[in-house]
């Protein structure tokens, strides 16, 4: 069955059809979840909430652009919520003071990294840093999108972004990774 159809059997509230979209699109929206999350087990509830919002808001869903993505969107979201709900991000923008100073010349070494030790990485990073460095460099929002979507400015967002890098490339000299 093709998204068009599995969609309209879901909004007919169809079990099958509802276990199908989940089946086939769990596996890489926890991996979404995975980088919002400091552990599997809160990944697992965003991404059982997320679903539930999918479920919930099928019906929104135009069949213009793809399908994976619209559930992207919601996961996301339901991610930032959760966040947001904790207070997670709030409390860690004070990193913000935090100094972190490293060589500008030295290498990240991200692309030799595997994709399981940055996702170590970026799951032990303080929750400010996560979210912003998950959206602007994985999820492709801008920085204005950022702030808007967390309630913050946009110096913040990128003052955020810039310490995660270097929080990033500190975590992998310091653990000699590479």
């Amino acid at each position: 069955m093709d998204n068009e159809q599995l969609v309209k059997k879901c909004l007919e509230k169809d079990p099958l059809a509802q276990k199908q979209l989940f089946d086939s699109f769990s596996r890489k929206m926890m991996g979404v979840c995975l980088r919002y999350s400091q552990d599997q087990e809160e990944a697992q509830d965003v991404l059982q909430m997320g679903f539930i919002k999918v479920f919930e808001k099928l019906h929104m869903y135009s069949s213009e652009g793809s399908l994976e993505g619209w559930i992207r969107k919601v996961i996301v979201n339901t991610a930032l919520d959760n966040i947001r709900k904790n207070k997670k991000f709030n409390e860690n923008i004070e990193l913000d003071k935090v100094d972190f100073q490293l060589d500008n010349n030295s290498e990240t070494g991200l692309d030799a990294l595997s994709a399981k030790d940055l996702l170590k990485i970026i799951q032990e990073m303080p929750p400010g840093f996560r979210t912003v460095f998950n959206l602007y460099a994985i999820e492709g929002y801008s920085h204005k999108e950022i702030a808007e979507q967390l309630g913050v400015t946009v110096s913040t967002s990128k003052s955020q972004y810039s310490r995660a890098k270097v929080y990033l490339q500190k975590i992998i000299i310091e653990e000699n990774i590479l």
